[in-house]
């Protein structure tokens, strides 16, 4: 599915489940890496995260488009159009649109990998979820270096 396809797809579900136009732009953004979709606020586009559709079809995508729409609609309208708020989730509850997106595979490795370093003075490990530059740390209890252990 192409840019053109998404935006034919996001015009027609906008028009058969909300019963209104959608006048913006619709597009895949492969930048995007934890969220399906998001709407901009401040051009009203809505963009895609087009691994979602890779990995779990059309279904899912639909679903993300109807989730998208609810904020584009409300906003537009001038209503609560933020996930707490009561006209979200009764515009969500009406089209069926779901609050969260099924999880990528890749994403669940990436959220379980651990970074392992080590004192090499006093044999301190560190566990961290993000990599660190050790040359700009010392150990907590001896100061000495770290270095790099392993990756978990």
């Amino acid at each position: 599915m192409n840019d053109e396809q998404l935006q034919k797809l996001v015009e027609q579900i906008s028009s058969e489940y909300f019963e209104k136009p959608f006048c913006h732009k619709a597009y895949f953004n492969n930048r995007l890496r934890t969220t399906g979709g998001r709407y901009l606020l401040n051009n009203h586009n809505i963009e895609i995260n087009r691994r979602y559709y890779e990995q779990h079809g059309l279904e899912e995508l639909i679903g993300i488009i109807k989730h998208e729409l609810c904020h584009y609609h409300l906003h537009i309208e001038g209503k609560g159009y933020r996930h707490r708020d009561r006209d979200f989730k009764d515009l969500s509850k009406k089209v069926n649109a779901p609050r969260f997106c099924t999880p990528l595979t890749d994403a669940q490795n990436i959220t379980n990998r651990i970074y392992i370093y080590e004192c090499q003075v006093c044999s301190q490990t560190f566990i961290r979820r993000r990599k660190i530059n050790p040359q700009r740390y010392v150990c907590g209890r001896c100061g000495g270096k770290i270095q790099f252990s392993q990756k978990g």
